[in-house]
């Protein structure tokens, strides 16, 4: 069985090792204790929406990438097919609308 935690995890190690930073860096630039990230990076922790939105702020990445990528993966283990690369209107649209100040 595959475990999201695991695949965020893996996402996380591959964008902080593709931009080079260490974990030591990472964990200090989000504020996270670099035991419990390495625990993360292992997937032997789930983290928080709130750490998560730290550590992708301290690599300099959209959440939303990191999310894709952990939902790409988890399509290829569950063997469907990927989603498009474009997002539907009314998920735009519903996103803005909060956004909009009267």
């Amino acid at each position: 069985m595959v475990l999201a935690r695991r695949e965020i995890g893996e996402v996380l190690r591959d964008v902080r090792l593709r931009k080079g930073h260490t974990l030591r860096q990472v964990a200090g630039r989000a504020s996270v204790a670099l035991g419990y990230l390495s625990e993360v990076e292992r997937g032997q922790k789930e983290a928080s929406s709130e750490i998560l939105a730290s550590v992708a702020e301290a690599l300099d990445t959209p959440l939303s990438a990191i999310y894709r990528q952990v939902s790409d993966r988890l399509a290829v283990h569950e063997g469907v097919d990927l989603f498009p690369d474009t997002v539907p209107d009314d998920i735009i649209r519903s996103v803005q609308e909060p956004l909009q100040v009267s």
